[in-house]
């Protein structure tokens, strides 16, 4: 079955981003969560709003484009890719492939643009 975390936005839309879910003993047994409700189908209820979780995630991408926009290249274009990975605990983080964190940046200049 699968399990959510439960974001309302700032007009009171809830948004549903399915989590994870834990790793249980080998042999199938072990703890499982009970109870009645929403808690009890899987779905956990985020303690602040999609925008307050985003707000982390929206400061990044300014402060990264912020980055390649100023200095000595001057690209025509900027173009940022990250994953965001949503928890209840924490907000909105950058999404990990293996190890280390996920972030694409291209830059592209316009030809016979001069300097």
């Amino acid at each position: 079955m699968s399990e959510y975390t439960e974001f309302v936005t700032a007009d009171g839309a809830v948004v549903r981003v399915e989590r994870q879910q834990p790793s249980s003993a080998p042999d199938g047994y072990g703890m499982q969560p009970v109870g009645r409700g929403a808690a009890a189908a899987g779905v956990e209820r985020a303690g602040e709003t999609f925008e307050q979780a985003l707000a982390g995630v929206r400061a990044a991408a300014g402060s990264a484009l912020a980055v390649f926009r100023d200095g000595s290249l001057k690209p025509d274009e900027v173009e940022i890719e990250f994953g965001v990975k949503l928890t209840a605990e924490a907000g909105a983080l950058i999404a990990r492939t293996a190890a280390e964190a996920h972030l694409t940046v291209r830059l592209s200049w316009a030809p016979g643009r001069s300097a």
